[in-house]
């Protein structure tokens, strides 16, 4: 295959809706009939076809399509289908899993020979999509399979990504419903030794609570580039929100810092989210000292909280539109439903926990649809090797 650096610099001088052309235009040198790329939609539970493709389904789900074994699985996966040979490959940046590239292949290809290279090459496809997104609409509009609401699309931007896979942790987060979420939302940062994680739950619905979280995120964005300490963060975006509101609108707010070596963990509970902890076949609820949410009254003082995690514990966040949904009988899920759920998703991987806790979550509240957006996130801590030692 042609160097992969060489088809790099083609894919950064190439115009933002042509990366695809550019990768399909090196592998033809190398046999390959035709590429088609699929992003996964915001809800993850289709692939929709990038651009237009003569002959291809502009949507394939998830979990019964041969890209949705590559997706869910992220390993390559051949499939021989109506006589042709294709290979399906997980186009992913730091665990976040954006697609899967489809490459046709003549039926006695050599696909070992193929493979290596192409794998590259989707890691670089994939930097360079994250790239093309400040320029073009392309691939957003790829990864919606019918329009969101206004106020989704205003909480889909302020969010990181879905996953972030690092050697100490492996992250990953689900909203629901997906085009037509509210107030839920999360944020990560890592730099310096330190993940910064936050799960906010905004008051209200529609466009007021999409305006009140953005407002909320960016004024603790802020706070934390600033370099300022957690419980600083905290009163400073209090103090953003109760200048906008005076106290009519708030917004509750988990706030969390992890030491990346260390694993000390320093929380700030400004709120409804909640935490779980599943430490080997034991599932506890993680209690922190409540304290006012953001924007409630003036000048707040806010006091961290300390906790330490250990490599193989599984951390669990939710919104209220989780553990406060009930079922028929008027139990709440966060009663005894989560924590079953969560044994029950102990060996799948952080990436696949969010959406099965919130498929349990459907069948507790009896299949109807829930009278709040709903938001999972679900942290893996290995630590690092000398905590593992340990």
């Amino acid at each position: 295959m042609r160097e992969i650096a060489e088809i790099e610099q083609a894919l950064r001088r190439a115009a933002p809706h042509r990366l695809v052309g550019v990768v399909e235009d090196a592998l033809r040198e190398h046999g390959v009939l035709r590429v088609e790329l699929r992003m996964a939609d915001y809800g993850l539970r289709t692939l929709q076809l990038v651009g237009h493709v003569p002959g291809a389904d502009p949507s394939v789900p998830i979990h019964d399509s041969p890209q949705g074994r590559a997706f869910g699985a992220q390993e390559p996966y051949v499939a021989r289908e109506s006589g042709a040979l294709r290979l399906h490959l997980p186009v992913t940046v730091r665990g976040d899993r954006l697609g899967v590239l489809t490459a046709e292949l003549p039926p006695r290809a050599d696909v070992g020979q193929l493979l290596p290279g192409i794998d590259q090459l989707c890691e670089a496809l994939g930097h360079e999509i994250l790239v093309a997104e400040r320029d073009t609409d392309l691939y957003v509009l790829a990864r919606r399979a019918t329009r969101l609401t206004l106020a989704a699309e205003m909480q889909w931007q302020l969010l990181p990504g879905r996953s972030c896979t690092r050697p100490e942790f492996a992250l990953a987060a689900h909203l629901e419903p997906a085009y037509a979420i509210f107030g839920d939302n999360y944020d990560w940062s890592v730099s310096d030794g330190r993940l910064t994680l936050t799960v906010t739950n905004g008051m209200g619905e529609g466009i007021e609570a999409a305006l009140l979280t953005n407002l909320a995120i960016n004024a603790l964005r802020n706070a934390r580039r600033a370099g300022l300490p957690l419980a600083d963060q905290a009163a400073l975006a209090d103090q953003a929100v109760y200048a906008q509101y005076r106290g009519e609108s708030f917004v509750s707010v988990l706030l969390l810092c992890f030491d990346l070596t260390t694993g000390e963990v320093e929380a700030v509970d400004a709120g409804s989210p909640r935490l779980w902890r599943q430490r080997g076949q034991v599932v506890e609820s993680v209690g922190f000292e409540a304290q006012l949410p953001l924007g409630m009254f003036e000048d707040t003082v806010y006091v961290p909280e300390r906790f330490s995690v250990r490599p193989g514990d599984r951390l669990l966040f939710g919104s209220d539109g989780v553990y406060a949904a009930v079922s028929p009988a008027g139990e709440s899920y966060g009663d005894r439903a989560l924590a079953r759920a969560l044994r029950g998703t102990r060996l799948l991987p952080p990436t696949h926990v969010p959406q099965a806790v919130l498929r349990e979550l459907a069948v507790h509240h009896g299949g109807s649809p829930l009278e709040d957006d709903a938001l999972v996130v679900c942290l893996d801590w290995n630590g690092t090797a000398s905590t593992v030692a340990v």
